[in-house]
């Protein structure tokens, strides 16, 4: 009976969902839709007519890169409209007749550019209103968009620094750069402050603003910054939906470089999430409920103590569970959330509470970011987001379990000590506190006696979760290390490690391989920074493992495009140079016979793969049936990563629901070929887990 009753859903479901997404229909991993859905034939005549205009641009570019007065750094200006077409034409991407016109706007557009760029008149760099722009990513080296609001005010008096807010778009699966640029062009969108900058990140597509969507978010907004003037302390996010999801998630995560954060509706977190919005019955693998804890913001939500948070949820959308999770994890720290509840709205805004929101934004505006609080707390659980203000993590005892560091200053009556530094840990072995030039928060009165005797220097007490004596006669241990006290110009720097017996010292951790910020996996970290894939030119000891590494290969380059809209680069084995092992994460594919590159760092690897075995913590399993995936540091550039036979690792039924959107596989895993790969895993996972914090399974 149940099984009849959901055999209706789901045809009820196809009726009613015509564009078929968040349904029941998309819990079914055996039968995958896909995304973005195909397009549209075009007809002949306008193929043709879209192409000839195509070439002409192409010409256009290539002059504008052959002639030495032109300004090449605003050809990525001109190049998102040629990318944009090509890509829609290349994939079959238009999914209605009326993007093609859309694409003809785009392509007048690009060689207007052009033509004013060759003559020196670059008209759009100085437009107010909606202006659309791109830059070159350092991921993949393919050019991104973004669009912007210019105030009319900032022509007036662009030598002032200004306010800009982030708009995170929602959820778009036909959101393809045709129609991403078009909307740019044409809608202001939600919100657009009056004397504001507004930045509309493309985010890669439709990934939450994850990954290389998180990455574009950071590369845009650092391309706005260089080309406006942009008021660094007046910086928000905000964004709806899909965009409420991101802005809760840069909000904890980032939460020190915003004057304030306003997420609307989306999600917070993945399983909740997932069991309520999507009636998923989740049945995690162990490290896939770890890596949850990267995304996960409601863990994160002590951070936004940081970051001045107002939420939005309309009163009869389902999505209002996301607000309601965090205001659950916010209280648990004895912080209120500012929660405005559209009465009566579904998934939208209404009048009266965008009025609330835009006032109390515009108030928050006015005081900026905060400069020098007297308690900075950083809680992480990834060294990846390792810092807040003056306080950086250098160092986990162990990944993926939370990690906080807590520093107070306050100043005292102690006669011979004027000012206390107070320093708490949790899962840290290394730490830093950099203080800038009058960031430390003390009085001058106070400063000016720390710089005379007989001061004895600022007193730094330090102590650590992991210290504490439990029992009935449980007490705090207290560890103390050196200062000196604060330089003339009130900067003050103070490190401490644990060494090998466990006992604080002063000074950085010693050098040697270890995780750290940038360099502490998983797998889809090698993903957010530039990266190459390294087809093998030999022959696989085992014919499975060879064939199965080439699909894998050819469907990595053709899921980064479709997924996060960029050409990865691909190269061979024996075309690897010292220059690209300096400046990329090196994917490699195949094994060590086949792959050279491989086959010289393998015995490097804490992984063992002979033509026989594969042996990884302390388990074996055959070469001829099984492949190793894994991410490590580079043997040969121990500052970038070496990836084994994967892309970003989750799959076609992510792509289905943003909130499944998150990693897939830990730091190695080893794959058994018998079983075919499919929408979720790369093949059966015989075996996975994480690399201790230095790097060994």
């Amino acid at each position: 009976m149940h099984r009849v009753c959901l055999q209706l859903l789901l045809l009820l479901c196809s009726f009613n969902c015509s564009v078929a997404s968040d349904g029941l229909q998309d819990n079914l991993p055996e039968n995958v839709r896909r995304i973005p859905a195909p397009g549209i034939p075009v007809p002949a005549e306008r193929r043709a007519a879209m192409s000839t205009q195509l070439q002409l641009l192409q010409q256009k570019i290539s002059q504008l890169r052959s002639t030495n007065t032109v300004d090449q750094s605003l050809l990525p200006d001109v190049l998102i409209f040629e990318r944009a077409v090509r890509c829609a034409l290349d994939y079959n991407e238009f999914f209605d007749e009326k993007e093609f016109d859309k694409a003809d706007t785009l392509l007048a557009e690009g060689l207007a550019r052009s033509e004013q760029l060759l003559a020196g008149k670059p008209e759009w760099t100085g437009k107010t209103g909606l202006v659309v722009r791109g830059y070159i990513s350092r991921i993949d080296q393919t050019v991104q968009p973004y669009g912007l609001i210019v105030p009319a005010t900032y022509a007036m008096n662009h030598s002032v620094p200004t306010r800009l807010d982030l708009w995170f778009h929602g959820r778009g699966e036909k959101l393809s750069e045709v129609n991403f640029i078009w909307e740019r062009m044409r809608n202001p969108g939600e919100f657009a402050p009056p004397h504001t900058l507004v930045l509309h990140p493309y985010g890669r597509y439709c990934n939450a603003f994850r990954f290389a969507g998180e990455m574009d978010v950071l590369e845009a907004l650092e391309d706005v910054s260089r080309r406006y003037r942009v008021d660094e302390d007046r910086v928000s996010v905000r964004g709806f939906s899909m965009g409420g999801a991101a802005c809760w998630q840069f909000a904890t995560h980032y939460a020190d470089r915003w004057f304030a954060a306003a997420p609307g509706a989306g999600f917070a977190e993945t399983p909740q999430f997932l069991k309520v919005f999507q009636k998923e019955e989740l049945q995690p693998q162990p490290w896939e409920q770890k890596l949850w804890n990267l995304y996960d913001c409601d863990k994160w939500a002590l951070n936004l103590s940081h970051c001045p948070t107002i939420a939005y949820s309309g009163e009869n959308d389902s999505q209002k569970q996301a607000a309601d999770v965090m205001e659950q994890a916010l209280a648990s720290h004895g912080i209120r959330l500012r929660h405005i509840i559209g009465a009566g709205m579904g998934h939208k805004y209404d009048p009266a509470s965008k009025q609330i929101i835009e006032n109390t934004m515009a108030s928050l505006a006015h005081a900026g970011r905060e400069k020098a609080p007297p308690l900075i707390s950083l809680t992480t659980f990834s060294l990846r987001y390792n810092r807040m203000k003056a306080a950086t993590i250098d160092g986990m005892l162990e990944h993926w379990k939370p990690a906080s560091l807590m520093v107070w200053c306050r100043e005292t009556e102690k006669p011979g000590h004027p000012a206390h530094l107070q320093i708490n840990t949790s899962n840290v072995s290394a730490f830093t506190v950099n203080f800038a030039a009058g960031e430390l928060p003390l009085s001058p009165e106070t400063l000016d006696r720390l710089h005379h005797p007989p001061n004895r220097g600022l007193v730094v007490e330090l102590i650590c979760a992991e210290d504490q004596q439990p029992g009935p006669n449980a007490h705090l241990k207290m560890s103390f290390l050196h200062a000196e006290g604060p330089f003339s110009d009130g900067s003050m720097r103070i490190q401490g490690h644990r060494n090998d017996q466990g006992q604080w010292v002063e000074g950085p951790p010693p050098a040697g391989l270890r995780k750290k910020h940038l360099l502490q996996g998983p797998i889809d970290d090698a993903f957010m920074d530039a990266f190459v894939f390294v087809r093998p030119t030999g022959k696989a000891a085992s014919e499975q493992t060879g064939r199965w590494a080439a699909a894998e290969l050819d469907r990595a380059i053709e899921h980064w495009r479709r997924h996060f809209r960029g050409d990865a680069q691909v190269v061979n084995d024996n075309e690897v140079t010292d220059e690209l092992i300096q400046s990329a994460n090196l994917i490699l594919w195949g094994d060590p016979q086949s792959n050279s590159v491989m086959g010289r760092i393998a015995g490097q690897l804490p992984v063992r793969w002979t033509p026989e075995n594969i042996t990884v913590g302390g388990q074996t399993f055959s070469s001829a049936t099984h492949a190793p995936i894994l991410i490590y540091p580079n043997p040969l550039n121990p500052e970038r990563y070496v990836v084994l036979n994967s892309s970003f690792t989750f799959r076609d039924y992510a792509y289905l629901n943003n909130a499944r959107q998150v990693p897939m596989l830990p730091d190695w895993a080893v794959v058994d070929l018998t079983t075919a790969p499919n929408s979720v895993w790369p093949g059966r996972i015989a075996a996975a887990g994480f690399f201790n914090e230095n790097w060994q399974p």
